[in-house]
């Protein structure tokens, strides 16, 4: 068995990471459509918010926050989606207020609104809670993330604790005062630290911002609890595994390698690699060199096509060290991907070819 197909086998969530332009979206589409065929449901979500996980299912139009079925053969059942932040964020608030009218006073807050949801951080505490919902979802067995083509696409490994040390923050509880009897919104700004913020973002903006959090009073220890279970789940070896995606690019293999190494840096370990787009071998050359130019060409090509297979092979193996000795590499396609027959075509490549 390989490592790839070991690594669905035991995994609950499965993580795709890797640079733009190696696949990773295929690949995640790919991983989701075995499970299916082989009795799991499964649903693949994508951070990306470019529409190429659904280029790739041939989904016509745009997948949305809520998981949309598809048609699939084998056993199991394929669902996929695409992270809204914002319909998550708002979810998270209707789940933790205390009341409707709580809710009410934050989602119509105009910091909340047009803010809050763009904030550095958010989008990725959103794919990690969104993750969090879908395992925890009893439609499913499986959930397969596509994470978006960034050098940031790990963020969310973070967020969970970046959120908390936000609510622990001084500043945090200055914001969270309650609006006692006579004590405004707008005096709480005079205060230092805040009239400094206000003359960079306008006194408006900070008095929707300080109202949306006296708002959010009694929610941070709803929302500092799911920050602890987001951040234990996507940290446990035993449910959820890393798959990293590469392409023999020079800069492809040092952005694996990068990838690689941000995951050391969060205790994770790499599962499996992904090698698309590679250069087939096609066995060794005959021992003699044939005479006829026809034949001598095609000889010269195969050594060509073997030489650089070789030397992709060798540059990963430097790259990456252990992980590219069970590699699992996907040739080169003629053709793009873009409805369940082409993708069966990866899958193929992945869990059935040799090589």
């Amino acid at each position: 068995m390989s490592a790839l197909a070991d690594t669905l086998d035991r995994a609950e969530v499965l993580i795709c990471c890797g640079s733009g332009g190696v696949g990773k979206t295929t690949t995640a589409a790919a991983i989701a459509l075995q499970a299916a065929q082989h009795g799991r449901r499964a649903v693949v979500m994508t951070i990306d918010p470019a529409r190429r996980l659904a280029d790739a299912l041939g989904v016509p139009g745009a997948l949305g926050n809520d998981p949309v079925r598809l048609d699939a053969e084998g056993a199991g059942e394929l669902w996929a989606l695409m992270l809204d932040a914002s319909t998550t964020f708002d979810g998270l608030v209707l789940k933790y207020a205390a009341d409707d009218l709580q809710a009410e006073r934050i989602l119509a807050n105009p910091f909340y609104r047009n803010v809050a949801s763009t904030l550095s951080g958010t989008q990725e505490f959103m794919a990690a809670e969104r993750l969090h919902a879908l395992h925890h979802d009893p439609r499913f067995d499986l959930v397969v993330v596509d994470t978006p083509p960034s050098r940031n696409a790990l963020d969310f490994l973070a967020a969970p604790s970046t959120l908390t040390r936000f609510l622990d923050h001084p500043l945090f509880k200055v914001l969270m005062l309650p609006a006692r009897r006579g004590f405004r919104v707008l005096n709480l700004a005079t205060q230092p630290i805040l009239r400094s913020i206000g003359k960079a973002v306008g006194g408006e903006v900070l008095a929707d911002a300080i109202a949306f959090f006296q708002a959010f009073q009694g929610m941070e220890t709803g929302f500092r609890s799911r920050a602890d279970e987001v951040n234990s789940l996507v940290r446990d070896a035993g449910v959820t595994r890393f798959v990293l995606v590469a392409s023999p690019r020079a800069d492809a293999v040092a952005e694996a390698a990068f990838f690689a190494s941000r995951l050391s840096d969060y205790h994770v370990r790499v599962s499996a690699l992904v090698v698309n787009r590679s250069t087939p071998s096609f066995g060794d050359p005959p021992d003699t060199v044939p005479r006829a130019a026809a034949g001598r060409a095609s000889y010269d090509n195969l050594v060509r096509l073997n030489t650089m297979a070789g030397h992709e092979r060798d540059n990963i193996r430097k790259a990456l060290g252990r992980l590219a000795d069970a590699a699992t590499w996907v040739p080169l396609l003629a053709h793009d991907v873009h409805d369940m027959a082409s993708l069966e075509a990866i899958r193929f490549h992945l869990f059935e070819a040799t090589g």
